[in-house]
């Protein structure tokens, strides 16, 4: 394995110069070679090999000099229910006049675990375009459809004139206004436009257990008797007379227009069977303290995740998802940082609390518990910062931040990309509603100013190629592990934009702000 490591090094200096700079991103790397070894086994949460990174990442916090920050030392335990689906036990059709049309799990559709599925459903469906009220904008899919006691088949994504940020947060509540509406349950097709996964690779993720928080009243779906995805290729299935198709629904779509609602001929007829035990895993925390009077009890929390998914389905003969760029290169960042802080004696006139959060893959949970639970005072929390697979895959020229148009940190952001002299770009793909989709998401729905990173890219670019080949070969696949090209250069400058942020951040005179118009102000108490 070492030989390995050091042959991909060899081989990225003789495309890269080496300068000082890069040297220092052979630590950084030195942190993934680790994080995401075959034996860790893809930091599923709770897992062994979880626990390991979780007892690596607590001991450079510990050598770092940072003060325990969990509620247990570094650690702060989290109990999860996990479920699993029995899928030869499990059965799904469509009942249409009478006769019964079963659907191939895995091929055309697949069940999801993040609900506590009854042993057996059978309700009639009807579709309900995106599933979405944005009362922001009138808009409401909703309006004028019976949804009472039946399922909403819906689109995943939104109408395009409803902007990136409210698009995104609706989608992700999508369920709390079905459930107001009416609805049992939800069966979603999956949207080609904004898709990271192919779903012949999509689908293998469904024999992966999944996780939701133990503590009472801390899930929001708990009422939602079906949760099911469809195939977009096989989706024509549920629109047989109808009036409509699958592809011209999609064409509307596609254009970015509104998506008719009506009800479909059909009922959906669902066994489900899965096992279901108890998990423990844990975030860890880390404590910089501050150092001015007036300023150190409040805090600036840095997140990015620790877990991955583990061990799966084989693809090309490899079943463990070592899971390198998401998200141990945002891990080994964080400890670097630290690291660094301390060899220079670096401290800020505000407190910085280091979080290696855990279950991110399955759905924010260790973010999520944070944020409701904090080992600081809730109202402390100044301010996030997050990194998630922030792909140094070509020179560092630009810093795409998540959320650059929401807050007065994009004052901070700015003085960054001029010392530097980077391009400071807003998110260039809002159809994928990546600022909903990893830990920032958490601190947001609190009211905390907060923002996540990756390297930039210009939209339709040749770096915007490469970053969608990335995603559709390596993104939660066996391949995103110690045997892929990286930029150390590019993660060096990555690395240095993150730590002049923290410091102008911490160190800044007047507490981060939404924007007056910013959609996620209402989150403030």
């Amino acid at each position: 394995m070492i030989l390995r490591i050091l042959t991909i090094l060899l081989v990225i200096s003789l495309i890269h110069p080496v300068t000082a700079q890069e040297n220092n991103a052979t630590a950084w790397w030195k942190h993934i070679e680790f994080l995401a070894s075959d034996q860790l086994e893809g930091r599923e949460t709770g897992s062994d090999g979880f626990l390991k990174a979780a007892d690596y990442v607590a001991g450079f916090f510990k050598s770092a000099g940072l003060k325990p920050g969990g509620s247990n030392g570094y650690f702060q335990p989290i109990k999860f229910i996990s479920r699993r689906i029995i899928e030869d036990q499990c059965s799904l059709s469509l009942i249409r006049v009478g006769k019964e049309y079963p659907l191939v799990l895995g091929d055309d559709a697949t069940f999801s675990m993040s609900i506590n599925h009854p042993e057996s459903i059978e309700a009639s469906v009807v579709f309900a375009g995106y599933g979405l009220t944005v009362p922001e904008m009138n808009y409401d899919d909703l309006k004028e459809i019976d949804l009472r006691g039946k399922v909403a088949l819906v689109l995943t994504g939104g109408p395009a004139n409803i902007p990136g940020p409210l698009r995104a947060h609706y989608q992700s509540n999508r369920w709390a206004a079905l459930r107001s509406a009416g609805a049992i349950g939800v069966i979603s097709i999956q949207s080609p436009i904004g898709q990271d996964i192919p779903w012949e690779r999509s689908s293998l993720s469904r024999f992966r257990p999944s996780l939701s928080l133990a503590a009472t009243g801390a899930e929001e779906n708990s009422s939602q008797q079906l949760a099911v995805t469809v195939n977009p290729a096989r989706a024509e299935k549920f629109f047989v007379d109808s009036g409509r198709t699958f592809q011209e629904l999609l064409a509307l779509a596609e254009a970015g227009g509104q998506l008719p609602r009506f009800s479909l001929p059909i009922t959906v007829r669902a066994k489900v069977k899965f096992e279901r035990r108890n998990v423990e895993s844990r975030n860890v925390v880390g404590i910089l303290p501050g150092t001015d009077p007036q300023l150190k009890n409040e805090y600036l929390v840095l997140t990015a995740h620790l877990d991955h998914i583990g061990k799966g389905q084989p693809i090309n003969g490899d079943s463990i998802y070592n899971g390198a760029m998401d998200n141990a290169s945002g891990i080994a960042t964080m400890i670097e940082t630290a690291i660094a802080l301390k060899k220079k004696n670096r401290q800020f006139r505000r407190s910085v609390i280091f979080l290696a959060v855990t279950g991110e893959e399955n759905g924010l949970r260790g973010s999520r518990y944070f944020a409701i639970h904090p080992t600081v005072p809730a109202d402390s929390i100044i301010a996030n910062i997050n990194i998630d697979m922030f792909l140094p895959l070509f020179p560092f020229r630009s810093l795409i931040v998540q959320g650059l148009e929401e807050s007065n940190l994009a004052e901070d952001l700015q003085s960054v990309g001029e010392k530097l002299g980077i391009k400071i770009l807003t998110d260039p793909e809002p159809e994928r509603r990546a600022f909903v989709r990893s830990d920032q998401y958490s601190f947001i729905t609190r009211g905390v100013p907060s923002v996540s990173l990756k390297v930039g890219f210009e939209k339709d670019s040749a770096e915007h190629e490469i970053i969608k080949r990335w995603r559709k070969e390596r993104y939660h696949a066996p391949s995103d592990d110690l045997h892929q090209p990286v930029d150390l250069q590019a993660a060096a400058g990555f690395n240095q934009a993150y730590a002049l942020l923290i410091e102008a951040v911490a160190n800044r005179s007047k507490l981060p702000q939404w924007n007056k118009e910013s959609f996620f102000k209402r989150f403030v108490n």
